[in-house]
């Protein structure tokens, strides 16, 4: 190929493209978004920077995931040598040293006995990972019967057929046939009428973790295999648990012998204080999915932590039988293992897993201090995550909240999250004082012009 038919990379990454229509992007509306583009070209700690050269303070860590900031350069460091050392190695029946270093440091960090990791590539993976897992454990201890999988409505556990089964979206559900058998759903714990504008945790609710028991006595607690739950409910609007309700959800399981796997995808690796939701709630799962976070959203990457009850179930066969029959050929990939492994560092370094709680109530006075603007019915929030649900317009649900995303990237220069008609808020931990003040700021203007 002729040097000069080379593309230019750099200059290709920060530059308005020629031409958009190759690229059906995911949960987009495309025309609309090629009508009137949002392209970011380069980001660095807080921000991140459009074609147009505008700063865009970033309210929702890229996509819940840049959890250190951007570009930190231990991270960008790391991938940069790891690249030119060990680009690929395969983990069926072959492996590099980097999975089994990092799988011990996430063992460090994990809650109760959760001390085995199974690596994927992101969290939709890590759902049907574990869902999986959860029906070969039971089939390996002799109860095969239980093939049941009971999920939640509200509930966002990515795209995979196992996922949007247990999910319950409906978006995410109608499009895509009757999903997978032997699926049911509890009620979400979305109650604004009693709980609405409470700071923090819900108080009133715990009760309908009861439901599970009428659910497991319709259909026999012995053809239940799995639970699984969102700690907060991040996809659908940041939806929390119930002061009580997780503990009741955990008691339930454990006495009917069901797995409780909690999706912390979104809540993993600081987002609500400590590594993980399940530890600032002094509730611990048989399983917990993670993703995002966990290599600070720079390279693909999942994984399901399993305790060691799971994991001994598959280890009695003889040696040199496979102990499961599950995988990708991205499972541990060597340059999502150097990510994780820096960012691992910087969380620690920076003492990032203790920031939602350093700042949880400066986040919450700030976003609670928007009660009473234009159309706003609900505020919630814990840690570092926020929700501001609005009011829809008239016969046009969703669209008072696309133009508060809209008016907030163009006008604001800020970025947020929006499903249907919430405002959903994560900002990477390093958020400060005065970045906090300026999303609230942004967002008060934004919400008093589209009333």
């Amino acid at each position: 190929m002729p040097a000069d038919a080379l593309h230019d990379d750099t200059a290709l990454a920060t530059q308005r493209p020629e031409a958009m229509d190759a690229f059906w992007m995911p949960f987009t509306a495309n025309k609309a978004f090629k009508a009137r583009p949002r392209l970011l070209a380069s980001a660095q700690g807080m921000y991140y920077t459009d074609v147009d050269g505008r700063q865009i303070l970033d309210g929702c860590a890229g996509l819940w995931c840049v959890n250190a900031g951007h570009a930190r350069p231990r991270i960008v460091e790391a991938v940069r040598r790891q690249i030119g050392t060990l680009d690929f190695a395969p983990n069926f029946q072959m492996s590099s040293p980097l999975p089994f270093v990092l799988a011990e440091r996430l063992a460090e960090l994990t809650p109760g006995d959760l001390d085995h990791v199974f690596f994927t590539n992101s969290g939709s993976e890590a759902v049907d990972s574990a869902l999986k897992i959860a029906l070969a454990y039971h089939r390996a201890r002799g109860e095969g019967q239980r093939t049941r999988l009971i999920g939640r409505e509200k509930a966002y556990h990515g795209v995979g057929f196992g996922g949007i089964s247990v999910g319950g979206l409906p978006n995410n559900r109608k499009w895509f046939g009757p999903g997978l058998p032997g699926v049911d759903h509890l009620r979400h714990t979305l109650d604004i009428e009693r709980n609405g504008f409470t700071p923090g945790l819900p108080a009133h609710g715990k009760e309908w973790a009861e439901e599970l028991e009428r659910v497991i006595a319709l259909h026999d607690p012995s053809t239940i295999a799995a639970v699984i739950v969102e700690p907060i409910s991040g996809s659908a609007g940041v939806i929390l648990p119930p002061e009580g309700y997780l503990k009741r959800i955990r008691e339930i399981c454990t006495r009917h012998g069901i797995v409780l796997i909690f999706d912390e995808v979104i809540t993993g690796f600081g987002r609500v204080g400590k590594a993980f939701a399940a530890q600032r709630f002094g509730v611990t799962p048989d399983i917990i999915t993670a993703a995002k976070g966990i290599t600070n959203g720079c390279v693909p990457m999942g994984a399901v932590f399993v305790s060691e009850d799971i994991f001994d179930a598959f280890t009695h066969g003889p040696d040199n039988a496979i102990d499961l029959f599950h995988g990708y050929t991205y499972s541990g990939h060597p340059l999502a293992c150097a990510a994780a492994l820096a960012t691992l560092d910087t969380y620690a370094e920076d003492n990032l897993f203790e920031q939602a709680i350093a700042l949880g109530e400066v986040w919450q006075q700030g976003l609670h201090a928007l009660k009473g603007l234009p159309n706003i019915i609900d505020i919630r929030n814990y840690g570092l995550i926020g929700a501001i649900e609005l009011a829809p317009r008239p016969d046009a649900p969703g669209v008072r909240g696309a133009e508060v995303f809209t008016r907030a990237f163009h006008d604001g220069q800020l970025l947020v999250r929006v499903t249907g008609d919430t405002i959903a808020l994560s900002p990477p931990l390093i958020i400060e004082k005065s970045h906090i003040d300026q999303i609230f700021n942004v967002l008060g203007e934004v919400i008093k012009a589209t009333a």
